[in-house]
């Protein structure tokens, strides 16, 4: 493994209550540990002891409390660089919403916004005139959009990243390749496509939980981290550890040493991998005073 950038930024995480709130998702026995709070008592010692100084919260439910809490959590959490809230993409004044969450506590934050797309029993949902018009306020407030998708859904979320050719994506998890089942030529398809529109980033988060959990032999995903680091190259590719999801399968810091294996012998790579490209899909430098020159240049 090479020596890791003077800066790591986790760019994909959550925290929740399930006693406060409802997420579907989480339903089934395989879920259960999931089901008990997790908050920043939580991630920091598992931060500090991976050498990780900064993470970006990410959205876990359909609803605009969640994100005015996670807003609340980034002004008291100094390790809380950015957040990826939620607004109603399809409501009737989605930049009079935006406008609001930055003018509360903590509204500096954010940084961006998600929809569980995968989640919506319309494949074509990004594509409803709707939702592009929410996305186009989005846009103009600056913020980046997380595509969490799947292979269903990533026509629709082609189909959008060509109808924003400017604005900044991310794609959440790599598309879900669905690892367990063996390599699938249609996933990767649809990923590569979509890799090719500049304007997209993509995390390298969520693999462990897509994998047979009995067997996450590092030798698994090596084809991922290679079609991965094939599309996107050195300058799109973000760590994301998808913590606390990923802890059904692995430990905070074997998901981190998997994202390793993306650059094992590009030092250079590897710290835009870990900071430098988060930092340029979210526009994070100005949350991020501590960074040196190097960290912030290409």
């Amino acid at each position: 493994m090479s020596a890791g950038p003077r800066l790591i930024i986790d760019a994909h995480q959550h925290f929740w209550d399930p006693s406060r709130a409802a997420y579907p998702w989480m339903a089934g026995e395989a879920m259960a540990p999931l089901r008990r709070p997790y908050g920043p008592g939580d991630l920091a010692p598992l931060l500090a002891a991976s050498g990780v100084g900064a993470a970006l919260l990410v959205q876990c439910r359909h609803d605009a409390a969640e994100t005015e809490e996670f807003l609340a959590i980034a002004a008291a959490t100094p390790f809380v660089a950015g957040v990826v809230g939620w607004v109603d993409l399809e409501g009737a004044d989605v930049a009079g919403e935006i406008a609001r969450l930055r003018a509360l506590p903590g509204g500096a934050h954010l940084v961006g916004l998600r929809h569980n797309v995968h989640d919506e029993p319309d494949a074509d949902w990004l594509s409803r005139p709707g939702v592009r018009r929410g996305l186009d306020a989005a846009f103009a407030a600056g913020l980046t959009f997380d595509l969490l998708v799947r292979a269903r859904e990533l026509p629709a979320a082609i189909a959008c990243v060509r109808h924003f050719p400017t604005a900044p994506f991310v794609l959440d998890h790599m598309a879900k390749p669905p690892i367990a089942g063996g390599f699938d030529e249609q996933w990767a398809a649809r990923f590569e496509e979509i890799a090719a529109f500049g304007n997209v980033w993509c995390k390298l988060s969520g693999l462990v939980t897509e994998a047979n959990w009995g067997d996450l032999a590092p030798a698994t995903f090596d084809p991922y981290l290679a079609l991965a680091r094939r599309a996107f190259g050195r300058r799109r590719l973000i760590f994301g550890s998808d913590w606390p999801v990923a802890t059904l399968a692995a430990p905070y810091d074997a998901v981190k040493t998997l994202a390793h294996r993306c650059f094992p012998d590009d030092p250079d790579a590897e710290s835009r991998l870990f900071a430098g490209n988060a930092i340029d899909a979210y526009r994070l430098a100005a949350l991020l005073p501590r960074l040196s020159h190097r960290e912030t240049s290409p």
